[in-house]
Protein backbone atom coordinates (compact mmCIF):
# COMPACT_ATOMS: atom_id res chain seq x y z
CA UNK A 1 0.00 0.00 0.00
CA UNK A 2 3.03 2.37 0.69
CA UNK A 3 2.95 3.16 -3.12
CA UNK A 4 -0.48 4.77 -2.86
CA UNK A 5 0.06 6.92 0.01
CA UNK A 6 2.18 7.23 3.07
CA UNK A 7 0.08 8.05 5.94
CA UNK A 8 -4.37 6.84 6.67
CA UNK A 9 -5.86 9.58 7.95
CA UNK A 10 -8.99 7.95 7.99
CA UNK A 11 -10.91 5.03 7.00
CA UNK A 12 -14.23 3.99 5.82
CA UNK A 13 -15.74 0.24 5.59
CA UNK A 14 -18.24 -0.59 3.36
CA UNK A 15 -18.83 -4.07 4.21
CA UNK A 16 -17.07 -6.94 5.91
CA UNK A 17 -14.29 -7.12 8.30
CA UNK A 18 -10.96 -6.33 8.10
CA UNK A 19 -7.17 -6.21 9.86
CA UNK A 20 -4.72 -3.33 8.97
CA UNK A 21 -1.00 -3.91 9.12
CA UNK A 22 1.10 -1.25 10.43
CA UNK A 23 4.11 -3.06 8.04
CA UNK A 24 3.88 -4.29 4.82
CA UNK A 25 3.71 -8.13 4.34
CA UNK A 26 1.11 -8.27 7.46
CA UNK A 27 3.24 -7.26 10.13
CA UNK A 28 3.07 -4.68 12.86
CA UNK A 29 0.25 -3.56 14.82
CA UNK A 30 -2.71 -5.10 13.98
CA UNK A 31 -6.18 -3.01 13.93
CA UNK A 32 -9.69 -4.33 13.51
CA UNK A 33 -12.64 -2.77 11.76
CA UNK A 34 -15.78 -3.57 11.00
CA UNK A 35 -18.53 -1.34 8.35
CA UNK A 36 -18.30 2.26 9.62
CA UNK A 37 -16.76 5.14 9.35
CA UNK A 38 -12.77 6.08 11.28
CA UNK A 39 -12.15 9.72 11.46
CA UNK A 40 -8.77 9.05 12.12
CA UNK A 41 -6.08 6.32 14.11
CA UNK A 42 -7.76 6.90 17.05
CA UNK A 43 -10.97 6.07 16.21
CA UNK A 44 -9.39 2.38 15.54
CA UNK A 45 -7.57 2.17 18.51
CA UNK A 46 -4.50 3.00 16.52
CA UNK A 47 -0.61 4.35 17.64
CA UNK A 48 -0.08 5.86 14.77
CA UNK A 49 -1.71 6.77 11.07
CA UNK A 50 0.32 4.21 9.61
CA UNK A 51 -0.59 1.53 7.52
CA UNK A 52 0.84 -0.16 5.12
CA UNK A 53 -1.38 -3.67 4.70
CA UNK A 54 -4.44 -4.90 4.91
CA UNK A 55 -6.46 -7.78 3.83
CA UNK A 56 -10.38 -9.11 4.50
CA UNK A 57 -11.19 -11.44 7.00
CA UNK A 58 -13.63 -13.94 5.54
CA UNK A 59 -16.70 -15.03 6.92
CA UNK A 60 -16.86 -18.04 9.32
CA UNK A 61 -19.84 -19.98 10.31
CA UNK A 62 -18.66 -22.79 12.11
CA UNK A 63 -17.71 -24.11 15.50
CA UNK A 64 -14.40 -22.14 17.39
CA UNK A 65 -11.41 -23.95 19.43
CA UNK A 66 -8.47 -23.10 20.64
CA UNK A 67 -5.72 -24.02 23.12
CA UNK A 68 -3.21 -22.03 24.69
CA UNK A 69 0.27 -23.13 26.61
CA UNK A 70 2.18 -21.92 29.17
CA UNK A 71 5.34 -22.58 27.27
CA UNK A 72 6.78 -22.52 23.58
CA UNK A 73 6.05 -25.61 21.11
CA UNK A 74 2.82 -27.01 23.04
CA UNK A 75 4.84 -27.40 26.36
CA UNK A 76 3.58 -26.58 29.51
CA UNK A 77 0.11 -26.34 31.17
CA UNK A 78 -2.92 -26.46 28.21
CA UNK A 79 -5.98 -25.43 28.59
CA UNK A 80 -8.46 -25.57 25.42
CA UNK A 81 -11.45 -22.79 24.65
CA UNK A 82 -14.65 -22.87 22.92
CA UNK A 83 -15.52 -18.65 24.03
CA UNK A 84 -14.22 -15.78 24.73
CA UNK A 85 -11.97 -15.29 27.69
CA UNK A 86 -12.06 -11.45 29.05
CA UNK A 87 -9.09 -12.21 31.86
CA UNK A 88 -6.89 -15.07 30.63
CA UNK A 89 -4.81 -15.02 34.33
CA UNK A 90 -8.82 -15.70 35.75
CA UNK A 91 -8.82 -18.42 33.39
CA UNK A 92 -6.02 -19.94 33.15
CA UNK A 93 -3.65 -19.06 36.47
CA UNK A 94 -1.07 -17.85 33.95
CA UNK A 95 -0.59 -14.55 32.97
CA UNK A 96 1.22 -15.00 29.17
CA UNK A 97 0.74 -17.55 26.50
CA UNK A 98 3.82 -18.65 24.64
CA UNK A 99 1.73 -21.11 21.82
CA UNK A 100 -1.27 -21.81 21.53
CA UNK A 101 -2.93 -23.95 18.47
CA UNK A 102 -6.47 -22.01 16.84
CA UNK A 103 -8.30 -25.60 15.70
CA UNK A 104 -11.41 -23.56 14.49
CA UNK A 105 -12.89 -20.35 14.13
CA UNK A 106 -11.23 -17.09 13.64
CA UNK A 107 -9.77 -15.29 17.21
CA UNK A 108 -8.28 -12.00 18.25
CA UNK A 109 -5.85 -12.11 21.21
CA UNK A 110 -5.66 -8.34 23.21
CA UNK A 111 -2.75 -7.26 25.52
CA UNK A 112 -4.27 -6.32 28.21
CA UNK A 113 -7.85 -7.73 30.36
CA UNK A 114 -10.97 -7.18 28.91
CA UNK A 115 -10.50 -7.22 24.90
CA UNK A 116 -8.18 -3.93 25.27
CA UNK A 117 -4.77 -3.22 23.87
CA UNK A 118 -2.66 -4.45 20.85
CA UNK A 119 -4.49 -6.84 18.98
CA UNK A 120 -3.67 -9.93 17.24
CA UNK A 121 -5.86 -11.82 14.32
CA UNK A 122 -5.57 -15.82 14.30
CA UNK A 123 -6.76 -18.16 11.90
CA UNK A 124 -6.74 -21.99 12.22
CA UNK A 125 -2.94 -23.02 12.54
CA UNK A 126 -0.34 -23.92 15.00
CA UNK A 127 1.97 -21.19 16.86
CA UNK A 128 4.24 -22.34 18.48
CA UNK A 129 5.78 -19.07 19.61
CA UNK A 130 3.66 -15.37 20.16
CA UNK A 131 6.43 -13.68 17.34
CA UNK A 132 4.54 -16.84 15.32
CA UNK A 133 0.95 -14.47 15.56
CA UNK A 134 2.83 -11.25 15.34
CA UNK A 135 3.48 -10.80 18.81
CA UNK A 136 6.49 -8.46 20.55
CA UNK A 137 5.80 -10.73 23.52
CA UNK A 138 3.83 -13.60 25.32
CA UNK A 139 1.52 -10.86 27.24
CA UNK A 140 -1.93 -12.09 25.97
CA UNK A 141 -4.57 -10.85 28.90
CA UNK A 142 -7.89 -11.61 27.48
CA UNK A 143 -8.82 -12.85 23.70
CA UNK A 144 -12.55 -13.31 21.80
CA UNK A 145 -14.08 -15.46 18.88
CA UNK A 146 -14.37 -13.76 16.06
CA UNK A 147 -18.29 -13.31 15.48
CA UNK A 148 -20.95 -11.47 13.98
CA UNK A 149 -20.74 -8.59 16.14
CA UNK A 150 -17.87 -9.49 17.89
CA UNK A 151 -16.72 -5.26 18.55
Amino acid sequence: MHSYFSRCKSMQVHSGYWVLYEKPNYLGYQHFLQRGEYPDFHSWMGYNDCIRSCRMIPPYQGSYRLRIYERPDFRGQMMEFTDDCPNVYDCFRYSDIFSCNVMEGYWIFYEHPNYRGRQYFLRPSEYRRFSDWGGFNSTIRSFQRMTDGFM
